[in-house]
């Protein structure tokens, strides 16, 4: 029986980080999210994207009637029909953003209607997804990145956490490697260590830090040594190191997936639901990276990516972004636990769980 989508809305909403933050190649203060909500069947799905308004505007412009008087049920085809609308506009970035907010909102709208968690709607393989803290920014001084760690480590018992180097574009190697020693120094030997240099480093340096951070401060997961459109750089590097190199956070379509894979330039593959086209091509991501022999990583977006975790055999974990761990958890009823390590997410409730709290968001809308 079909079910004909009725209405889609969009919002976007900044929110201000709680204090200035940076990595190796750019500075923010805020964050935007743009939302995405679908009715369908007297049932409402919600959906977001960390981007631009820009992603806004592709919803409202060309999305919203690819989707409208769709049938609620066909996600893949109408995922297929908002890509193909957007030819002309190019897919990579806001684009994809919008098309990945308004397929995950199809898709909670989807397991609403039909009454069961996302987890179980996708095929629950597992009922837990481990996690790593992320944070860890070079603008934070020692007591400020010393209590973030702590309270990742000691508060909440996670075993893995993650900071950012390859300041002024790998420009301060000296203070990347104090931040990291500093780093294990508070977390202690028993904890995973991973570094993030966004892209900030050449080939050489990257080789050159990734055996020093190793040998220094025993870390075991080097993050874009070099930038993610270098595959050739990532392939040496990799093949270079013994820890693992990783990527893909950047990847907004499955042939920038493929690319990767093919290069064999990444120990595993970083996927992110927000960006890359949304819970149907993040899945098919993952099928990818499976038959590449490779693990996967869900980049940032915690509470969204966790149902979706559940459903693929070869997750790693999630990425528990500071920024979004803040936004999703002030904006929204339902955010996930971080305690011990792992979320688990709640499959009492249809959909992700996740109730959004207009009455809060509203002083963040632009």
């Amino acid at each position: 029986m079909s079910v004909p989508v009725e209405k889609v809305a969009t919002r976007a909403y900044t929110v201000p980080t709680d204090q200035p933050e940076a990595d190796g190649t750019l500075e923010w203060q805020s964050t935007t999210m743009v939302t995405a909500e679908v009715c369908a069947g007297g049932t409402t799905g919600m959906g977001w994207t960390y981007a631009s308004r820009a992603s806004q505007t592709v919803i409202e412009d060309l999305l919203s009637e690819v989707v409208v008087g769709s049938d609620l049920l066909g996600t893949t085809g109408i995922h297929e029909r908002m890509v193909r609308a957007c030819r002309n506009v190019g897919r990579p970035g806001a684009v994809s953003c919008a098309i990945s907010a308004v397929d995950i909102a199809l898709w909670d709208c989807k397991a609403r209607h039909l009454g069961v968690p996302l987890a179980d709607l996708f095929g629950r393989c597992a009922d837990e997804v481990a996690i790593y803290g992320s944070g860890g920014f070079i603008t934070y001084d020692e007591s400020t990145a010393g209590a973030q760690l702590e309270q990742w480590v000691g508060d909440w018992g996670i075993p893995r956490v993650k900071i950012k180097i390859g300041e002024a574009r790998g420009g301060r190697p000296e203070r990347d490697l104090a931040r990291t020693v500093f780093a294990r120094t508070v977390i202690g030997d028993g904890v995973a260590l991973f570094v993030d240099a966004n892209g900030g480093y050449r080939r050489k340096q990257a080789v050159r830090m990734g055996h020093e951070l190793a040998d220094t401060a025993n870390i075991s997961w080097f993050e874009e040594p070099v930038t993610s459109d270098d595959l050739t750089g990532l392939r040496l590097v990799r093949d270079a190191l013994e820890v693992d190199v990783t990527a893909g956070e950047y990847g907004y379509d499955e042939p920038y997936f493929a690319a990767m894979l093919t290069a064999e330039a990444v120990d595993c593959l970083q996927i992110d639901a927000t960006r890359c086209g949304g819970y149907t091509s993040w899945l098919r991501a993952a099928a990818l990276a499976g038959a590449h022999g490779l693990d996967i990583s869900a980049h940032c977006a915690p509470n969204l990516h966790a149902h979706v975790c559940l459903s693929a055999p070869n997750v790693r974990h999630i990425e528990y972004f500071h920024d979004h761990h803040r936004i999703e958890t002030m904006l929204f009823d339902g955010a996930l636990n971080p305690e011990g390590g792992s979320l688990r997410p709640h499959l009492d409730v249809p959909g992700h769980g996740m109730i959004f709290r207009e009455e809060i968001a509203a002083p963040y809308r632009r």
